[in-house]
């Protein structure tokens, strides 16, 4: 049985980090519909605004990604976000969807910031570690015979 379980532990790893990867994308998307929006307009003489409806579609269609998994001795990794997204059409513009998602994210010197990244962290982050234990859980049992 130990056998079984040292010959399956990396592969069962490495399920569990995509599935936690993918409950922590479903709480992104979920975060991202979230945000508060108003409809454009010029900020002035140092006023913040919301995100317009259309930065926040944006943002919703952004196709959030899982990045590669990283392999070394101790363990494997990912991450969950809108790095290599793409670009999208803003007012005419091509403008880079990170870019969007970041200054709603983080605010800027005219947007008020709304850090649905961090919410979805917080709130993903219990989700994701539990789905990660039940999908090792489940793939070990099922791979190694016994429980």
């Amino acid at each position: 049985m130990l056998e079984g379980l040292a010959e399956n532990a990396p592969k069962a790893a490495a399920v569990g980090l995509y599935d936690g990867a993918g409950a922590m994308r479903t709480e992104m998307e979920y975060q991202a519909k979230r945000i508060q929006t108003e409809p454009f307009k010029y900020a002035s003489d140092g006023q913040m605004r919301k995100p317009s409806p259309e930065e926040k579609a944006i943002v919703e269609r952004g196709a959030i990604g899982v990045a590669k998994f990283r392999k070394d001795d101790d363990g494997c990794d990912t991450s969950v976000g809108f790095s290599n997204t793409g670009y999208a059409m803003l007012a005419g513009r091509r403008v880079p969807i990170p870019l969007i998602a970041n200054s709603i994210n983080s605010g800027t010197s005219f947007m008020q910031k709304q850090p649905f990244v961090r919410k979805a962290r917080t709130a993903g982050g219990k989700k994701a570690a539990d789905v990660m234990k039940k999908s090792i859980t489940d793939y070990l049992e099922k791979n190694t015979g016994g429980k």
